[in-house]
Order: C-alpha cells, then sequence, then structure tokens
C-alpha cells in the first residue's frame, strides 16, 4: 500500500485596510525567501489550537500586529499541493489544507515586519484583482475562488 503524506493544516487571512469598506484594498507581503513572491499572509495551526486562535498568532508573528475584526471566513477548507521545489523543504507534508479568513485592520494597526523570524520583506495594499495576478501560480486557483465567493457575498 501506498504510503499518502499528510497535508498541513493552515490558516490565511485576506485583510483589508483600515479604510474598508470604504476602500477595498488588500494587503500582499513580499516572502523574504523567494525571489518575487507575494502572498496573502498565513501560517500553520499548531496542534490542539484552532484555526480562529492560529489566524491571530500567525498575523502577530508575519506581519506584526493583529489589531483586526474579522470580517468572515471561506465555508470551506481549501487544499492545493507542494511544487516539487517547496516540498523538500515541508517534509513530510505534501501540501497544505487552509481556513482563509477575511478581516480588517484596526485603525490604529501598525504593520511591522521586523519580528522574532521575519518572513516577509515589503508589503503594499493592492485590489483583489492585483493580489490574485501577484500570486504565485500554484495559489492563484484557492486565491481565485476564495475571493470570487466573498465578492458573491458583496464583502469585496
Amino acid at each position: 500500500m501506498k504510503h499518502i503524506k499528510p497535508y498541513r493544516p493552515n490558516v490565511a487571512a485576506v485583510i483589508m485596510s483600515s479604510e474598508y469598506p470604504q476602500k477595498r484594498l488588500v494587503l500582499v507581503a513580499k516572502r523574504i525567501d523567494v525571489k518575487d513572491v507575494w502572498q496573502f499572509p498565513q501560517g500553520g495551526i499548531d496542534r490542539g489550537e484552532r484555526a480562529k486562535e492560529a489566524l491571530f498568532r500567525e498575523l502577530k508573528e508575519e506581519i506584526g500586529t493583529d489589531d483586526i475584526d474579522i470580517v468572515a471566513k471561506y465555508p470551506k477548507w481549501l487544499t492545493y499541493k507542494f511544487p516539487s521545489k517547496i516540498k523538500k523543504h515541508m517534509k513530510p507534508f505534501n501540501g497544505q489544507t487552509q481556513k482563509f479568513y477575511l478581516v480588517r485592520l484596526k485603525k490604529k494597526a501598525l504593520i511591522n515586519l521586523q519580528t522574532k523570524h521575519p518572513e516577509f520583506i515589503d508589503y503594499k495594499f493592492v485590489t483583489v484583482d492585483e493580489a490574485i495576478s501577484m500570486a504565485t501560480e500554484f495559489k492563484k486557483p484557492l486565491y481565485q475562488e476564495v475571493v470570487l465567493y466573498f465578492k458573491k457575498k458583496g464583502l469585496l
């Protein structure tokens, strides 16, 4: 029988600026370890941790703030496989299964990428269509599905 590698549980955040809903711009961050890769902040869910708890912890670890309001969450878990060049660094996982949240930064939230273990070197606010076009190929289908769902709900 063939052994099937597990998928890493993960949360991802579509982060709206504090000017949401008047302005509908989302935060994308540029990875420190991969050249020219922009993405929504995301991170693993620790054993025994709930997705919502992981969301706040990961945002604090990755962008230096968890000063957000949750607007909505995507109703399903979405799964993707790692490309071969990433898979070797993510053992024993074959990919990730993600829970996406739509969040809004609070008015006084401050982004700080100089965290204990920096993952990003830059960030900017862009339209959701720009965010999708900037995403790596293997993440685009997930981003498109999540954005379409939130658009249909009138949230983006």
